[in-house]
């Protein structure tokens, strides 16, 4: 284990609450860093000095990331779409205070499990004034709803809004409206704390109707995806359920401390944890029908999307499993899902996190892109050291999991897989042809991030304590043909200030923490530095300027609010489209929306999926490339009502459609 100390000059600690505090820290040979504040010291403890100590050492100042900018750089001229424009994270002028803050399982007390996996972000109108606002999930303290005032600025609404959940520890947040009374309500989930459901009053006050409800589930909970799977105009939720990965131990912060053998649980079909289907029976109240309708699925899974992939019109399933085999779950006509997982995916990644459905190549049918995160944790040669031949590689046979471990039959993708839709039944794993591998992958969000008519994928990225820096990934579409790697070009690496690590956690080893590994040898106050990452994000336009943004929800930090400039830089052409459903749920959920201008044709189905652990209640967003008009809109309403807007309908505006009554 290698690790670098370094004495710090004497510092002074304020007592604001560790929840809104961050305050820009200097310490001697290297650059300035984000942190929660710590609790108020006594007089004796601010004259001592502080030693601090990054694990690994290559956190403080890694020498690679100026190289692989220099690499990228130089490919700009495959570039066949438009770059030239930047991210800028504007967090301090945001307002935005909050800090994500972990159970000690992921710090002070290291345990690797699935507390590693973070938590989502989820964004929605929620008072009704045009500005999406922002919720963030946490594991200790707080959730934090942000309310937008524009011109990207923010302000704390959470106890306003009545949706904090301080005691849980929080997982993953969708918004999406239950009821149909046209304002979005809130599904929150927790890890053996209960999961929560909060219907909106139309001003961003939310009531917890869980007792009533019939979600209160209590147990590994990790994401909810609302759709409406039976077409009758409500809409109903899938959670996903992770498996037992927790002890009867309970940590500081009363959370249950995880089994140091987390990861191995999954060869024990007795700790396994079914997801569950419910269905919306109206009046907020939901019923459990997995087995009604043949969805019984135990999966280790962290997320699923919901997309019509044999385009009958009906909402299918896709459920990704981070110990084995994904699966697939095919709609027959509300009453029942049949798997065909490997008749149609024989072989999926084995480590499955983010999953984003789109159409890559415009050609009318969904693609789906699978981030593999527990693969690349088999390599344990790029921990601490960065070599570039991992980056963008399938990780080797020799270092896959032994096939004991497995528990499939083996026949998987070694890293991210990305399926093109064949248009007739069929899919085939193209990712290493178009570029969409990556490292240490979370979540992922879709988003035309340069309004060229193509959508782009940012990729959450990173481990943390222990671990060396990892960049997130920009994965800008490159007309279809396959996607180049633009993180470096677009501003999003290095992070603001050149920030690669912050203080993880602070021992008293003349003390209570005297024991611990890291003060062997030390006296006085350690503080135990980890490198800087994220694990979810959201791509949504938050200045309303007519370009997409990135917020992101970092581990054990603050997050980034990355601010895109391409509105400043070229005149762009867009159309937001927002869908109000009458026959069909009020959000429209589940329908397919094309749009042709010019001789192009472009597809979204709306699905509200915004990254990983998130859902979120947005407008589709198309860029338009130089096209000013949109020449038609055709909508396949998930109540089986087929829709055209006529044009010539101008850019660069919301349109509202509303479910026509014919």
């Amino acid at each position: 284990m290698h690790m670098k100390v370094i004495t710090a000059m004497s510092q002074t600690f304020f007592s604001h609450p560790l929840r809104n505090a961050i305050i820009l820290c200097s310490l001697v040979g290297f650059s300035a860093c984000q942190r929660k504040q710590p609790q108020p010291k006594t007089p004796e403890q601010t004259e001592r000095q502080a030693t601090v100590v990054a694990h690994p050492e290559g956190i403080l100042s890694p020498s690679w990331l100026e190289e692989v900018k220099e690499q990228q750089f130089a490919t700009r001229n495959k570039f066949k779409v438009f770059h030239d424009f930047h991210f800028t994270d504007r967090l301090p002028e945001s307002d935005i205070s909050f800090v994500h803050d972990i159970v000690n399982d992921s710090g002070k007390f290291y345990i690797a499990n699935h507390y590693d996996h973070g938590n989502g972000v989820a964004v929605a109108d929620v008072d009704q004034d045009g500005l999406p606002d922002i919720y963030f999930t946490t594991q200790l303290g707080e959730n934090q709803l942000w309310h937008n005032l524009g011109n990207g600025r923010f302000e704390d609404w959470t106890e306003r809004a009545g949706i904090a959940l301080k005691n849980p520890v929080g997982v993953s947040a969708s918004f999406a409206d239950i009821d149909n009374d046209g304002d979005p309500d809130l599904f929150a989930t927790s890890t053996r704390g209960g999961n929560f459901l909060f219907e909106n009053d139309g001003t961003g006050i939310f009531q917890d109707i869980t007792p009533e409800s019939g979600l209160s589930y209590n147990g590994h909970s990790s994401a909810g995806t609302f759709f409406d799977f039976d077409r009758d105009g409500l809409l109903d939720l899938f959670l996903t359920n992770v498996g037992q990965f927790t002890t009867e131990e309970v940590g500081e912060g009363n959370y249950y401390r995880g089994h140091k053998a987390a990861f191995a649980r999954h060869l024990f079909p007795s700790q396994s944890e079914q997801s569950i289907l419910y269905k919306n029976l109206g009046n907020n109240r939901f019923e459990d029908v997995s087995e009604k309708v043949g969805l019984v699925d135990k999966s280790w899974s962290g997320d699923a999307h919901v997309a019509d992939l044999n385009e009958d019109g009906w909402p299918d399933l896709y459920v990704t499993n981070m110990q084995g085999h994904d699966e697939y779950y095919e709609n027959e006509k509300g009453k029942r899902f049949v798997r065909k997982s490997r008749q149609l995916f024989p072989a999926t990644p084995w480590g499955a996190m983010g999953i984003g459905i789109f159409d890559q190549n415009n050609d009318g049918h969904m693609d789906i892109l699978i981030t593999d995160m527990h693969t690349d944790m088999w390599d344990k040669e790029p921990f601490k050291t960065f070599i570039p031949d991992k980056e963008k590689a399938k990780v080797d046979e020799s270092k896959k999991m032994p096939a004991h471990y497995l528990a499939t039959d083996g026949n998987h993708i070694w890293g991210n897989a990305l399926f093109r839709n064949n248009g007739d039944g069929t899919f085939q794993e193209i990712s290493d042809e178009v570029g969409a591998e990556n490292y240490w992958p979370w979540g992922l969000s879709v988003g035309d991030l340069n309004a060229d008519g193509y959508e782009d994928v940012f990729i959450a990225s990173s481990m943390n304590l222990g671990f060396r820096y990892a960049i997130n990934s920009v994965l800008l579409n490159n007309q279809g043909e396959g996607f180049l790697d633009s993180e470096f070009i677009l501003g999003v690496e290095p992070r603001r200030d050149g920030r690669t690590a912050a203080p993880w956690f602070e021992l008293d080893c003349d003390g209570a923490d005297r024991e611990h590994q890291f003060c062997q040898g030390r006296s006085g106050v350690v503080e135990v530095w980890g490198a800087l990452g994220s694990r979810s994000s959201v791509i949504f336009d938050f200045d309303d300027d007519g370009d997409l943004d990135i917020v992101t929800n970092d581990f054990n930090s603050a997050p980034m609010v990355m601010q895109s400039d391409l509105s400043a830089q070229k005149q762009i052409h867009f159309l937001k489209i927002r869908l109000q459903g009458t026959k069909a749920n009020r959000d429209g959920l589940g329908a397919k929306v094309t749009l042709k201008t010019g001789d192009r044709t472009l597809t979204q189905f709306h699905d509200g999926k915004s990254g990983y652990l998130a859902q979120s209640s947005l407008p589709l967003y198309f860029g338009l490339d130089e096209a000013t008009v949109v020449d038609r809109i055709e909508i396949d309403w998930p109540s089986g009502q087929k829709q055209t807007v006529d044009g010539p309908i101008k850019s660069n505006q919301t349109l509202t459609v509303e479910e026509s009554n014919n």
